[in-house]
């Protein structure tokens, strides 16, 4: 029998909130939570042959439970120059994020059949810090790969109701979706989608030169609203579930609350790049700052975080979607030109950290927000949460801690953010996988797969 280990923590965040807990972890897994006083009981009762070691959390540090993002573009294979497993999961272990579901487009192949789907798994192996998941995506013409990707451990499907901009994952029409979303509601599986109207975005002013506010103008608000109205129709009349991602327009919060009101199966997240940035603020010519839906302004951003607390909004994920420096044309400053993608996957809980603690926004709604709730969302019923049963996968947390970014220390593969030169509050001490602390360069990750179609230790069947 391995070793067991008690972790003690004066603040650990747990499902009821902040509190001193002793907890206990054998074979990767939490198998016990007590008061921290009682440490003397457990050491009886859970430690085995090879003994129990008790690990305390530094005062003032804060135990949180490993952070799920499930928005992340690792770009491997075929555009593995932009990202890669190896570089994005050590930027997430590094920013204590335990888990990432990869999305199904910006690689080659996209994640569109099972066979895409094999070739992904086989790039990713042995290069992964932490565990890591995967969505299928949703296509014209393959429908009928849907349930084989589901059955094959994917923990959704990817759509964009507009052109992704690369030419492998094309959109879906008004049909097409709906022939998705009739198929998906057929094995009860998940839609999500990049929610913006191509028509809306055709008939705005094209995105062209060194000014944000011209960029924004050509994603205007009223393409989120088209197209999630579109989207919550065909939830109401297939009963698929679905999930709009990066949302980004406080105009589309009306209809979400609305849709959920009625008990429409539909959930949102946003990314910290809309909770934290303004359009306001983004100099000329500083096309690290472009993605799409893009930054809107300050009094947009106050409503999104109203949308979180009243539960509009579900969760919090990155859209770590990065690209060379090259690519985002920074010699040049031309919105229209630049690629656009926010990297973030390393910053994201001292990114929201810094917001929330001058809100006061406790730590614990972050956990809810970045762990929890995205780990509901995807399947991934064995974390995301501090709890009997669950997985032994932490971030120690100093929030008192300051630090200003610098690009060149990250370890996401192309030194280049819209965080660069801000100061952070928050710092990430240390990230703990499956009962043990993850070491630089370490490759203990594994493959994982949602609900039914995972074996008792989240990995894929088959």
């Amino acid at each position: 029998m391995a070793e067991s280990v008690v972790i003690r923590a004066a603040r650990a965040v747990l499902p009821t909130g902040e509190q001193p807990a002793a907890i206990v972890i054998g074979d990767g897994l939490i198998v016990d939570i007590v008061d921290i006083v009682d440490i003397v009981d457990i050491v009886d009762i859970h430690s085995g042959p090879a003994g129990l070691r008790v690990v305390d959390v530094p005062a003032n540090r804060v135990l949180l439970p490993g952070l799920v993002d499930s928005h992340v573009h690792v770009n491997e294979p075929g555009r593995t120059e932009w990202e890669g497993f190896a570089t994005a999961t050590a930027a997430a272990a590094a920013g204590g994020v335990t888990t990432i579901v990869d999305m199904p487009l910006n690689s080659i192949p996209a994640t569109v059949d099972v066979g895409a789907l094999t070739t992904k798994r086989a790039a990713a192996a042995g290069q992964l810090e932490v565990d890591v998941a995967f969505w299928g995506g949703a296509v014209p013409g393959n429908a009928s790969a849907l349930q084989g990707l589901h059955e094959s451990g994917v923990v959704g499907f990817k759509c964009f109701l507009l052109p992704s901009g690369v030419e492998e994952f094309p959109p879906l029409g008004r049909a097409e979706l709906a022939l998705a979303m009739e198929t998906i509601a057929g094995f009860d599986g998940l839609l999500i989608a990049h929610a913006e109207d191509g028509a809306v975005i055709d008939a705005a002013p094209a995105p062209h030169g060194r000014h944000f506010a011209d960029f924004l103008a050509s994603r205007p608000p009223e393409a989120e609203v088209r197209a999630v109205e579109l989207l919550l129709a065909e939830a109401r009349r297939t009963g698929c579930r679905v999930h709009v991602v990066h949302l980004s327009s406080a105009a589309s919060l009306p209809a979400l609350r609305a849709a959920k009101a009625d008990g429409v199966r539909v959930t949102a997240e946003t990314c910290p790049h809309y909770l934290a940035l303004r359009a306001e603020d983004v100099p000329d010519g500083a096309t690290q700052f472009k993605c799409c839906p893009p930054i809107r302004d300050g009094a947009n951003r106050e409503l999104l975080w109203q949308a979180l607390g009243d539960g509009t909004i579900d969760c919090i994920v990155s859209d770590h979607s990065p690209c060379t420096v090259a690519d985002k044309r920074l010699d040049a400053g031309d919105f229209g030109e630049a690629w656009g993608g926010i990297a973030s996957l390393q910053l994201g809980l001292s990114v929201m950290w810094t917001e929330a603690a001058r809100r006061g926004v406790p730590l614990s709604a972050l956990a809810r927000w970045m762990a929890d709730a995205p780990a509901t969302l995807t399947g991934l019923r064995d974390r995301g949460t501090i709890a009997v049963g669950r997985r032994a996968d932490f971030c120690v947390f100093d929030p008192d801690a300051t630090f200003v970014v610098d690009p060149v220390a990250l370890r996401h593969r192309n030194p280049i953010t819209a965080y660069a030169g801000r100061t952070l509050r928050g710092v990430v001490e240390q990230t703990w996988l499956a009962g043990a602390p993850i070491v630089l360069g370490e490759r203990r990750g594994q493959l994982v797969a949602a609900g039914e179609y995972a074996h008792g230790d989240g990995t894929p069947h088959g």
